[in-house]
């Protein structure tokens, strides 16, 4: 039996989280979540990778829409939750996928390319276009994602972290967040690493019924953003590459070319409409192959 101790949402691609205490799941994932992303001229996402400072970029939720601001910037960005329908309808590239993206006009880009000090655009998901997670990993299942990097769901564990944290300390290094993983759904329960053989999970929804069941599918492999203090928007200057680093000793992961491993993507398999919340209770299947 495991319990979901944290929900997150990041509305803005590569931008700063939003913690729930209760999140409406879809079939793309968590209500919000990665439904704008920042381009360059190209129509190319732009993240954290390029642009560690995109961390400290902070949403909140609006009545009606999305309020961000950035220390140091004057004034903010309000993003509606309807698109205002006269949007330019623009191609836009997330890896190897190019589709069609609404752009969120001229103040929207002109608000990032000051935050960011490039010349930048804002895009939206369109309403009408199906963007699939890779059919590779999901198999028989048609997984609609929006701008996340490939997958609906990122689910992450806490005995897992307290494992690295536990081999961070080691060797004398600080002790991460989990902010350092942007997950959507964090886990408490079983032991470390115990996602690695995970089916699926079924999460009871608000009323306590079993209603909400996630396929994991590929394990997630890590990036340089897990180097970013997700505050500060920068690295530390005495262990500029932690985790990778302590990653490297442990969990290279031949499923993915030998990508660092922590965290598992998921689909919904059941469960589209219905409401999470921390605290609920959750329960593994394992998979044994």
């Amino acid at each position: 039996m495991s319990v979901i101790r944290a929900l997150f949402v990041y509305p803005v691609k590569s931008c700063g989280a939003i913690a729930l205490d209760q999140a409406q799941l879809e079939t793309q994932g968590l209500a919000w979540d990665r439904h704008w992303m920042v381009v360059d001229a190209n129509g190319r996402f732009v993240s954290q990778r390029e642009y560690a400072s995109m961390a400290r970029i902070v949403p909140v939720f609006a009545q009606d829409g999305v309020q961000l601001s950035m220390d140091g910037v004057s004034g903010g960005l309000h993003l509606p939750f309807a698109p205002r329908g006269d949007e330019a309808r623009v191609q836009a590239t997330v890896w190897g996928d190019t589709f069609e993206a609404l752009d969120e006009g001229d103040e929207a880009a002109h608000w990032f390319t000051r935050a960011l000090g490039v010349p930048v655009r804002l895009v939206r998901f369109a309403h009408d276009v199906t963007r699939l997670a890779s059919k590779k990993w999901t198999l028989d299942q048609d997984a609609p994602t929006q701008f996340a990097d490939g997958f609906p769901i990122l689910v992450t564990s806490e005995s897992s972290l307290a494992e690295l944290n536990a081999r961070l300390a080691a060797k004398g290094a600080p002790a991460l967040p989990m902010s350092r993983f942007r997950p959507n759904i964090v886990v408490d329960g079983g032991e470390a690493f115990d996602e690695d053989f995970i089916d699926t999970l079924s999460i009871e929804d608000e009323d306590g019924g079993e209603a909400v069941v996630l396929r994991f599918v590929k394990p997630c492999a890590r990036c340089p953003i897990t180097t970013i203090d997700q505050l500060s928007g920068e690295r530390d200057a005495q262990w500029p590459a932690e985790p990778l680093d302590t990653l490297q000793t442990f969990r290279a992961d031949a499923r993915v070319d030998g990508g660092l491993t922590f965290g598992q993507n998921a689909t919904v398999l059941a469960g589209a409409g219905k409401r999470l919340a921390v605290g609920a209770q959750a329960q593994w299947e394992y998979r044994f192959e």
